[in-house]
């Protein structure tokens, strides 16, 4: 019996250091008597020992909540709270099927739930969202972190960006010797986390990492009953800064007795390189309410901060004030939109006024998210609010994100990959979007046509000429949401224009687009004709290279040419004049069909009397065949059967040459 009683008093007090926030501790203890509570006798308070101690675990990040929250639902725990918070705890392990069914069972009984929902949501989602991760390249900021120590809650001192302060619980202090450990955090089990500063250098880099000047002493000698924050056993951290880097706004958290008090805020000023001795920031006429987590807004008249104050949507929510007099006036909760039933956390105010925050309420891909919030325009009380996506966000915790001036590169926390749940920081940048277009002009032998010019035409107004380089080469810069027409020209040669646009990119891109220009003074063979065997029809597979016909002519619109159709020396001539007539007017009528006028083009008929003579490029692709060589009968009898075989498709060919350029000029 005594034994049950002191049970009973034992998880009792792990029942107040829940309540306060103590997890780490109640955690310990429920751990300590849940083996010793029957499972037949109490089953309902075994349950309710391994629910707490799961939500302690899930608290504090450890991955044994999902064991516990197994243990409770097994022991028949009665609130059906078990089932989200498990999926919750599922879905930070990025267990994701698992979470989806936890959540299905929370929804059976709360279907308008909108955590649950949201939950669900994500976990059909997440496979979906990975696919299509924003443009921001993210890496671990390596001169901010420490092994084996937790670091986060990166906040730029002012809008410069040469200068940064952070939180840690890494044990260096100002002086440089290093303390013995104290007693960890009853809330985390981690050490006291203080507030860390860096600046950068000429470089650019960032210097070596120093306590906050002015804000702690040399010694750790405060005692436990000192209320100002320069006591050493005194949490710090999640700070903010003015504009001008003047004024900090920062966390502060002093156990009295050995006994969490709740968060505050203060601040202080800075001059000559120290801060001043901090001042309370009074939010709530009710002083035991607990605040943290401050974000200043831009202009200095708006803060920012987190609370579970009466009157909020439930968890830890976000809260704003106002500044009135030196005094920060009408608190209040930001609603819905914002806030959910979980906690929203770690707010922070961009140059450009928007919010951004942490949740585990909205849908995300698990544990603490980073959220993107702007007014709705159509309704002046709400917000729109955006997940930031991969690689900003992963199933672990992802949180106090900073942004440097009015830019989009910065800084931010997370634990991902880290199965001890270290908070590490990282950076982050976005890269500026380039579009550009670059290729080569050459001539029908691919060789380089050094004297091209270009004309890059686009519907913003853009009309720019260029030359190529000395090896028919270029490039050139585009703009976003632009359509374009580039045209290559060069002395004796066709005109080819080009179509492409930058319309609705989401990411950088360089098109490839090379022009093959025609000569005007000599034959030029089209590629991709083919007619079925001894027949004038022209087979499906013709129509890329009859479209490329139809859109020369159309890039050319003052020429005339005569389209010509040879044959090889197998059967008669006069069989092989009428076929190669008739292959070159189903060109022709493929043209004028496709809007090319019919007194363009002259259909002629060669046959087998005009063999193809032999040009260094040919010479190039077959070295048997000597350069200037006539393919005529007298030449490839004396070839093998292979090769006399190549040296007809040769000769089969349909090609057109110019015979005026000025077509309805005059």
């Amino acid at each position: 019996m005594c034994t049950s009683c002191s049970i009973q008093a034992r998880i009792k007090k792990a029942d107040k250091k829940y309540a306060i926030g103590e997890y780490y501790d109640a955690a310990d203890i429920y751990k300590q008597c849940y083996k010793r509570v029957s499972s037949k006798t109490q089953k309902q308070l075994k349950a309710h020992v391994a629910f707490y101690q799961a939500e302690c675990y899930r608290h504090i990040n450890n991955t044994r909540a999902t064991t516990c929250y197994q243990n409770a639902i097994r022991n028949k725990y009665q609130d059906s709270i078990v089932y989200l918070h498990y999926a919750l705890a599922l879905q930070y392990q990025a267990k994701y099927k698992e979470a989806e069914k936890q959540y299905d069972i929370y929804l059976q009984a709360h279907p308008n739930d909108y955590v649950a929902r949201a939950g669900k949501y994500a976990c059909m989602q997440v496979a979906e969202w990975k696919k299509d991760p924003t443009r921001y390249k993210v890496a671990l900021a390596k001169p901010f972190n420490q092994k084996r120590t937790i670091n986060f809650a990166p906040a730029f001192i002012g809008s410069s960006g040469d200068a940064l302060m952070f939180t840690s619980n890494r044990q260096e202090q100002a002086s440089g010797n290093k303390k013995s450990l104290k007693r960890p955090s009853p809330v985390t089990g981690a050490q006291t986390c203080k507030l860390y500063s860096a600046r950068k250098d000429a470089a650019g880099k960032w210097q070596d990492i120093e306590l906050a000047e002015g804000l702690y002493g040399d010694s750790e000698s405060g005692s436990e009953s000192d209320s100002v924050p320069k006591a050493g056993s005194a949490e710090m951290g999640v700070c903010c800064f003015s504009a001008d880097g003047k004024t900090m706004f920062f966390t502060y958290s002093l156990p009295i007795k050995g006994q969490d008090q709740g968060a505050k805020i203060y601040t202080a000023s800075r001059a000559s390189g120290q801060w001043a001795e901090p001042q309370e920031v009074k939010l709530f006429s009710d002083s035991t309410i607990t605040v943290g987590h401050p974000a200043l807004c831009p202009t200095g008249d708006t803060l920012y901060f987190v609370s579970d104050a009466p009157g909020g949507i439930g968890g830890k929510d976000i809260w704003m004030a106002e500044l009135d007099n030196g005094e920060w006036v009408n608190p209040q909760n930001l609603g819905s939109r914002i806030n959910t039933t979980e906690d929203e956390l770690y707010p922070t105010i961009h140059a450009d006024g928007s919010l951004y925050f942490a949740s585990n309420g909205h849908p995300g891909y698990g544990g603490l998210d980073i959220f993107h919030a702007i007014k709705d325009t159509v309704d002046t009380l709400g917000w729109l609010v955006y997940n930031m996506g991969t690689p900003f966000n992963s199933n672990g915790d992802d949180f106090g994100i900073t942004f440097e001036g009015n830019s989009q590169n910065g800084f931010f926390s997370s634990n991902r990959a880290q199965k001890k749940g270290f908070d590490e920081i990282y950076s982050f940048i976005l890269p500026e979007m380039v579009f550009q277009v670059e290729g080569a002009v050459t001539d029908n032998n691919n060789e380089p046509i050094g004297e091209a010019k270009l004309r890059l035409v686009g519907n913003d107004g853009t009309n720019t000429k260029m030359s190529v380089r000395k090896d028919g080469t270029y490039s050139t810069k585009l703009h976003r949401e632009v359509k374009y027409v580039m045209l290559a020209s060069a002395r004796g040669y066709l005109n080819q224009t080009a179509t492409f646009h930058t319309l609705d990119l989401k990411d950088s891109k360089t098109y490839e687009q090379n022009f093959n220009l025609a000569p005007i003074s000599k034959p030029v063979t089209m590629g991709n004709i083919f007619y079925d065997f001894g027949q004038w029809t022209l087979t499906a597979s013709s129509e890329t290279g009859l479209q490329a016909m139809v859109k020369l002519l159309n890039d050319n619109p003052n020429i005339t040419i005569e389209m010509a159709a040879h044959t090889d020396m197998i059967g008669d001539s006069i069989s092989n004049n009428t076929l190669s007539f008739k292959r070159a007017k189903s060109v022709c009528d493929y043209l004028i069909k496709h809007g090319i006028e019919a007194e363009r083009l002259t259909p002629v008929g060669y046959g087998e009397s005009k063999p193809v003579v032999a040009d260094a490029a040919l010479h190039k692709q077959y070295s048997w065949i000597p350069q200037d060589q006539v393919l005529d009968e007298a030449f490839i009898l004396t070839l093998s059967k292979e090769r006399q075989e190549i040296c007809n498709q040769i000769n089969r060919r349909t090609e057109f040459k110019v015979l005026k350029t000025t077509y309805k000029l005059y």
